[in-house]
Order: C-alpha cells, then structure tokens, then sequence
C-alpha cells in the first residue's frame, strides 16, 4: 500500500498504520524502478549517482535543480533501438524510434539522440531549432502539431525534416502551397483519430473523438484527408499514416485496437488508390514507474507484444496488402526514469487536523513552477531523504512547494524520518519528463538548471536562470 493510501486513516485521527501495514523497514530504500539505473547509496546514506554524490552536486550547483542520468538515459534509448525493434524484424525489417522531444530537449540530448541512432520528433518550431542547432540530421526528424504556421512549415521545409503529421484540412492547404513557393516535395503523414480511449487522464488521452489531434476516422474525415493529399501528389508525399492514443499506458490492449483500425484503413487506401504507402507510425505514451504501485513493461516486452498484433493484422488481410516501415515515439519512457529533482528542505511544518491527528508539511525550494504535474493531472510521485541516513522512525508526509498556491504539492503523501529538518536533501525520482518542459517561472522564480551526470563528471547542459533573466523580458 501507497503512503496516500494510509494517509486517509492518517488523517481520520489513526495516530499510526493500521496493524495490517507495518512502518517500512527502510524508509531509505530505493525501488530500482523509480531511479535512474547508476543511482547507488554511500556509506553515510548519501544518494549518488553515476559516481558523484548529491550533496556534492546541491553544493556546486544549487537547488532546486533537475539532475539526469546520462547513462541511463542512452541506456534507455538503446534497448527501444535495439530490444523493441528486434521482434519487428521478422515483420517489416525493424522499427524507427522517434525521441518525442516535447518530454524534455535540449541541445545536448539532441545529441545524444542521434548518436544512438535515434530519430527525433518535434512539436513546434522552437523544438526544431534546438535540433538545428544540435546537427541533428533533417531526415531522422518528424514534425508534429495541431496548429503548425506558415512559418514553421517553411521551417521544416528549408531544413528538409523527413515527415510533417498533417493534422487538419487547413494544414493540408498550408503545406502544399509553402511546398509549391519552395519547389519541393513535401513529405507527409496523416495523424488519425481512432477513437480508443487510453486509460489515463482525461488531458493527456489522445485518440477519443473530442479533442483536438487529427483526423477522425468515424465519419470518413481520415479518409478525406487522405484523398485530398493524393490530390497534390505535385508537392505532397504521402508516406503514411500515424496514431497515438495516450500517455502513461501500461498496457498493449488500447494500441492492438488502434493498430486494427489503422492498418485497415491502411488497407483501403491500398485497395482504392492503389497506393502502398510506406510507413506507419503506432505513437508512444509507454507508462513509467513513478510510484512503487506502477509496473511498466520493459522495451523489449512492449516490442514483442507490438510486433506480434501488427504481423497478425496483415496476417489476415493476405499477400495483396504489405507491412509497411513501423516507428514508435517514446519520450518518457526514455528520460522520465532517468531524471530526478533535487530539493533543499527549508520549513518543516505540523497541522493539527483534530481528533489526536496531525500532518506533516515538508516544504521545498522548488514546487510547481518546475514540476506543474501534480496540479495539472493529479501525478503521484514518491521521493526520498537524499543527503544522510536515518535511524529516525517514518513520519507521513507531504511535500510541497514555496509558490503561493495550496495546490502547490510536489509529493502528496510519502514516509519521510521523523527528523527530517532544514538543510536536508530530498530527491524526487521520474522527473525527466515533462517537468522542465513544462516549467514557469511563476511568482518570478527562476527555472532551476538540468545537471548531466556520467562516469564521475557533472556538467550543466541547461543552466539555472537568474533574476536578470527574468528582468531581461521587462522592458518596463
């Protein structure tokens, strides 16, 4: 059972765990599944990673601050190279794994990206400028997005991205005519709405019929899309379809009914047009473990269950129909697990909630300007005393941020010793993703850095902002 799951009796007045749920033996364990792989315990309880020790990194770099696992995150892109596209061989010659960059990009992954032979998918024109000015080849690139403007097609144009996810009929009109200005060729796919509800949070589901992604397929509007494309084929190439159902899924069921739909509308533009387009793409939304209550399956796991509904949808529509070039786009399942945050306790607090009952207020030097997830979807995150061991007995607490927010909660609920106090560290693990992506800088607090750590060395590859950053944008 979950810290929060107790915490309901906690807060009833029970002044300790039910007899059924003893107090953790080790409230400094660390679950392998929630931390970047190289992160380790010293003798004095002090939490490491890849050889460098967290009070050493507080001290040379400050707090709040986003600390990745360079191995683990090149670690984590390889066994998607490797283990997912292995099983896919046999089927239609690998798989091409798109990083989805809008988890978190910087130059510096864009590099690491490509050298492990990635590709990259983006989702605006800023996300394409980080990846030209990291090199990354124009080819591996995929263009995303619902509301993509002129001047981010001719971004993508100029710089020769390999595919452009089409996601509206205005979009279609868009690109042919920057395509024709240019005297390109512009090479396309078709996001499609398949209408499978992913088990999820409502605002990160993407392929139920109402929202904004893509083309539905209820209703003939994929199909349209498709047929208006092949009507400029001059300077639209059409190379397949794509779909992504959702985020943080744990499970192969919602892409086995989206991978049906999808190749059998694959199908019929073969059967009617006579075209074979040559790529499709299944999305991401992989889930990771950000609490011991989650279990992810590994890449190579994902990858066979995957490779075996695709051959066996072809399988059934015979010969006349063949499997096309499959990609996948992973982005938390790469660096969510390979990211943690490092905080400094600053008040430590008890709230009397009556009836003999208390709760336990351990308030951060961060909070929701750099990870809004808490508020935004309800995320549930653990977190660990990163800078001593204790002997000191568990105490149920919540961590929370220093914004001017009651929604400003880093950790719901998580066992914390008793003599947690001023001065500690606290590590929050599966923070890769989306936390400095989608960071503020709300009561003028600057963005906290993102500190690489590989083979004893740390390095900044995005810096902390500093207040005359902030000012810079005010020019009074």
């Amino acid at each position: 059972m979950r810290a929060h799951e107790a915490g309901a009796l906690h807060a009833e007045g029970y002044g300790g765990p039910p007899h059924w749920l003893p107090w953790p033996t080790d409230v400094m364990e660390l679950l392998p599944q929630l931390w970047p792989q190289t992160v380790r315990r010293d003798a004095d309880g002090r939490l490491e990673v890849g050889g460098v020790d967290v009070v050493t990194l507080a001290r040379e770099y400050g707090t709040a601050a986003y600390v990745i696992d360079e191995e683990d995150f090149r670690s984590r892109a390889r066994a998607f190279r490797d283990d997912f596209a292995a099983p896919f061989e046999p089927v239609c010659g690998g798989v091409d794994v798109y990083y989805a960059g809008k988890a978190f990009l910087c130059t510096a992954v864009a590099r690491w990206v490509a050298e492990e032979g990635l590709s990259l998918d983006v989702a605006s024109g800023g996300e394409l400028a980080v990846a030209q000015r990291a090199g990354f080849p124009a080819e591996r690139i995929g263009m995303h997005g619902n509301n993509k403007s002129l001047a981010e097609i001719q971004q993508a144009l100029d710089y020769g991205v390999g595919r452009i996810i089409v996601d509206s009929f205005e979009e279609i009109e868009r690109i042919a005519a920057v395509a024709t200005e240019l005297g390109v060729r512009a090479p396309v796919m078709v996001r499609v709405t398949v209408g499978v509800e992913a088990h999820t949070h409502e605002f990160i589901a993407t392929a139920h019929e109402d929202q904004k992604f893509g083309f539905s397929l209820a209703g003939g509007r994929a199909q349209e899309a498709i047929d208006r494309i092949l009507e400029r084929r001059d300077v639209l190439d059409l190379r397949g379809l794509h779909s992504h159902i959702g985020s943080q899924i744990f499970d192969t069921s919602g892409f086995e009914v989206s991978a049906r739909r999808l190749i059998g509308l694959h199908a019929e533009v073969a059967q009617r047009h006579g075209v074979r387009m040559p790529e499709m793409d299944l999305g991401g939304g992989y889930g990771i473990a950000y609490t011991s209550e989650h279990t992810p399956l590994t890449p190579a796991d994902l990858g066979k269950q995957m490779a075996e509904l695709v051959r066996r949808e072809f399988a059934a529509l015979g010969d006349e129909v063949s499997v096309p070039r499959i990609s996948i786009e992973p982005g938390r399942a790469i660096v969510g697990p390979s990211t943690f945050t490092l905080y400094e306790v600053g008040t430590v607090k008890d709230v009397d909630l009556g009836h003999g009952a208390k709760r336990t207020y351990v308030s951060v030097d961060g909070g929701m300007s750099d990870n809004v997830r808490t508020a935004l979807y309800d995320a549930d995150y653990s977190c660990t005393l990163a800078s001593r061991r204790s002997e000191a007995v568990p105490r149920l607490s919540r961590v929370v941020g220093k914004h001017c927010e009651s929604g400003d909660i880093v950790v719901m609920d998580e066992y914390l010793p008793d003599d947690i106090t001023s001065g500690d560290l606290i590590a929050v693990p599966g923070t890769g993703a989306y936390c400095r992506s989608l960071s503020s800088q709300y009561n003028h607090m600057p963005r906290p850095p993102v500190v690489a750590v590989r083979a004893g060395e740390a390095r900044v590859i995005v810096r902390r902002e500093t207040v005359d950053d902030l000012l810079a944008l005010d020019v009074g």
